[in-house]
């Protein structure tokens, strides 16, 4: 399925729920959202997105806290949880889907490397899912795309539509 498809899927599947969806991305600088309300329709289930693209911006929109940032960096498991509940904490979702990576070219580090991405999903009443992905150093455009895909893939997931 193309990245439109898989949008199209999770808004079906948000409107068959009767659920809100909001992203809170930093690496994407708002493609999944764009991704999700370049259709149609989308206003009845997008309730927002936050752009959180600085570890200030994760702070002040999402709630993220500076020990986490400064214990484990802005691309880690323990910031991607923060993010996905800040996004679900701070609007009207029910369903948050966050991501924070490195999409190069620079950037990377032997712990970290660029292609490194979190994701963190969000379904209220639930547990947040957190995972990553290893896309490689395959350019920034690559990375991106990828991280939307798996995003949407994500979403779908957890509301058992995969």
């Amino acid at each position: 399925m193309s990245n439109a498809e898989l949008a199209n899927a999770l808004l079906q599947a948000c409107q068959q729920r009767g659920i809100m969806l909001a992203t809170a991305e930093s690496c994407t600088g708002g493609l999944i959202i764009a991704a999700l309300t370049d259709i149609a329709g989308s206003s009845a289930v997008v309730d927002r997105g936050f752009i959180t693209y600085s570890n200030e911006a994760k702070m002040e929109m999402l709630g993220v806290s500076a020990a986490t940032l400064d214990a484990h960096g802005a691309v880690s498991r323990e910031t991607v949880l923060e993010m996905a509940a800040g996004a679900l904490a701070h609007s009207q979702a029910s369903l948050s889907l966050a991501v924070t990576g490195i999409a190069g070219p620079g950037g990377g580090s032997a712990e970290k490397p660029v292609g490194l991405v979190w994701f963190g999903i969000a379904l209220a009443g639930q547990p947040i899912v957190a995972e990553h992905q290893l896309f490689g150093h395959k350019g920034r455009e690559f990375i991106r795309h990828e991280t939307v895909r798996n995003a949407l893939q994500l979403g779908l997931r957890v509301l058992g539509k995969d």
